[in-house]
C-alpha cells in the first residue's frame, strides 16, 4: 500500500483526489491538510492538519499530492523535499525558474517531484498530436478555457503544448506583418509567435482547443473534459510510478508506459 497525503484536501481538486485514493485498493489515505482543517474530518477518521510541516511530522506518507495553489506550492515543496519526500504535483503556474529550484531540491535530497500540468490522458494524447501537427501546419494558436475560479493564466497545459511546438517549429510571427493590437491583448500572450488565448468562465472545467491553419483549411484538436474525474486515473498512475522516479519529472508522460 502506497501511503498518500493530500495537500489542498477540500478543494476542487484535492477532494476529488480523497475520494479516489480512498477507493483505490493499491493506495492509503494517510492524512490531508488543507487551510480550512479545522472542523473538518476525511474518510476513516484520517487526521486533518493546517501545516504541511506538522503533517510530515506526524505521519509518513510515501508521497504527497499536491493540489494547493501557485502563489504556495513552492513553499510547500521546499518543506516536502526537504522531508525526503516524494511529490505528486498538480498546482500550475512553474516558471523555468521554479522547475529548476524543484529539481535541485529533489536531487540534493535523493526523492523526486513530478510536476504534471495536466492529468488527463486526453491532454497528453492531444500534446503530443499537437506537436506532430506542428511539423506540417507552421501556423498555430491555442485557445484554453478554465473556471473562473483559475488563479494563473495561461494554463499550464497551453505552455506545455507551445514549448513542445516549439520544439519542431522554427519561431515566426503569425498574422499581418502590420497588425497591430486596438485593445491590448487582444491577440493574446505570445510563445514564440505561437499565441495563446486564456478563457475564464463558469461552467468551464480545463478545455483545450490548438487550432492550425494552413492554406484553404484547418485542422482542430481538442480536449474537453466534462469533471474533474478524468483527472484521477493519471494521479492514480503518477502515485504508484514516482517510487521509481528521482529528481525532477516534467509531465505525466514521462511515466507513461
Amino acid at each position: 500500500m502506497i501511503k498518500v497525503l493530500v495537500n489542498g484536501a477540500f478543494g476542487r481538486m484535492g477532494s476529488e483526489v480523497v475520494r479516489m485514493v480512498t477507493a483505490n485498493p493499491d493506495l492509503e489515505l494517510a492524512a490531508g491538510v488543507d487551510i480550512h482543517a479545522e472542523g473538518r474530518s476525511l474518510p476513516g477518521d484520517k487526521p486533518v492538519f493546517a501545516d504541511i510541516a506538522a503533517a510530515l511530522e506526524a505521519v509518513t506518507p510515501d508521497v504527497v499530492v499536491d493540489f494547493t495553489r501557485p502563489d504556495v506550492v513552492m513553499d510547500s515543496l521546499r518543506i516536502i523535499l526537504k522531508k525526503g519526500v516524494r511529490a505528486v504535483v498538480g498546482t500550475t503556474g512553474f516558471t523555468p525558474e521554479r522547475l529548476a529550484e524543484v529539481k535541485e531540491l529533489a536531487e540534493a535530497n535523493n526523492t523526486a517531484a513530478l510536476i504534471v500540468p495536466n492529468f488527463a490522458l486526453g491532454a497528453v494524447v492531444m500534446v503530443k498530436l499537437a506537436a506532430e501537427a506542428a511539423k506540417y501546419f507552421k501556423d498555430v494558436e491555442i485557445i484554453e478555457k478554465h473556471h473562473d475560479q483559475k488563479l494563473d493564466a495561461p494554463s499550464g497545459t497551453a505552455i506545455l503544448t507551445a514549448q513542445k511546438i516549439c520544439e519542431v517549429r522554427e519561431a515566426h510571427k503569425q498574422g499581418h506583418p502590420n497588425e497591430r493590437e486596438t485593445l491590448a491583448g487582444s491577440r493574446g500572450g505570445d510563445i514564440e509567435g505561437i499565441r495563446i488565448h486564456s478563457l475564464r468562465l463558469p461552467g468551464y472545467v480545463a478545455s483545450q482547443e490548438v487550432i492550425f491553419g494552413s492554406q484553404g483549411e484547418t485542422l482542430k484538436i481538442i480536449n474537453d473534459p466534462v469533471n474533474r474525474e478524468c483527472y484521477m486515473p493519471g494521479v492514480a498512475l503518477a502515485c504508484k510510478k514516482i517510487g521509481s522516479c528521482q529528481g525532477l519529472v516534467y509531465g505525466l508522460d514521462q511515466i507513461l508506459d
